[in-house]
């Protein structure tokens, strides 16, 4: 890819604290979210495990992408979560 820009905050919500990363590209887009979502998909010779496998370990995850201008995912985890 073109690389792209990843985005640190620390966040508060009430007593919960957390680290929340924002990544987004300027790359082709992902034209089919859910399938791009389910173990083992990929485009490429990975394993398709990178975008589940991510919403599996954090506590909020989300996605959004349009073709042909990029993608933003945003993932963020809790401290105590």
């Amino acid at each position: 890819g073109n690389g792209g820009m990843c985005l640190v905050e620390i966040v508060s919500r009430g007593r919960d604290n957390g680290v929340r990363l924002t990544f987004t590209d300027s790359g082709p887009g992902i034209a089919d979210i859910p399938q791009a979502m389910q173990d083992g998909f990929s485009t490429g010779r990975s394993l398709g495990l990178g975008l589940p496998g991510a919403k599996r370990l954090v506590n909020e995850f989300d996605i959004k992408s349009k073709v042909g201008e990029g993608t933003t995912v945003m993932i963020l985890k809790w401290a105590n979560g």
